[in-house]
């Protein structure tokens, strides 16, 4: 896993998980992910069993709130990656997190400090409204503003990345 930082000074920090990539589109990653954290950065590439033929890679990063944003809007444009992104909780700000398929495009779901997906009083609201008197309705309504799409889509991605190699990565200035 490599790690990005800015400095100490900013905020936020966070998590890209690039869970399958084709070996084509790695360096059009790696150069996607610097012009958003201006800053040159290299990544760990390793062979994704889920997904025979693509890569994976980790990368922590520390910068102004808002850069998980960012990574997860300068990927998603490439298609053919199944990424996360997560931006954790930082004074005055929610976390967040982004999950992109190729067939599913992107979720993104406030998280709290333990990882959590949290939904919105009115997200729910919305689902009884739409679901009364059709409880599945209420029930795929609630699947989507948790994400479980995406979770089941990348969960095999995510348990063959238990043992990678962890590289660390730092700016400062």
């Amino acid at each position: 896993m490599s790690d990005y930082s800015l400095t100490s000074e900013f905020g936020a920090r966070g998590v890209l998980h690039v869970h399958s990539a084709p070996a084509a589109l790695c360096p059009h990653v790696e150069w996607a992910v610097a012009s958003v954290v201006d800053a040159r950065v290299s990544f760990d590439w390793t062979e994704q069993p889920a997904a025979p033929g693509t890569y994976r890679a980790e990368l922590n990063w520390q910068g102004r709130q808002g850069v998980g944003a960012k990574l997860a809007s300068t990927l998603r444009s490439m298609g053919h990656l199944r990424f996360e992104v997560t931006e954790d909780p930082s004074p005055g700000c929610d976390g967040a997190r982004w999950s992109h398929t190729p067939d599913l495009g992107i979720f993104h779901g406030v998280i709290d400090t333990h990882g959590n997906i949290m939904v919105s009083e009115d997200r729910i609201r919305y689902a009884y409204e739409l679901g009364a008197g059709d409880p599945t309705v209420m029930y795929q309504e609630l699947s989507l503003a948790l994400g479980e799409a995406w979770d089941e889509e990348l969960e095999p991605f995510r348990h063959a990345a238990e043992g990678a190699p962890v590289r660390w990565l730092t700016r400062v200035g």
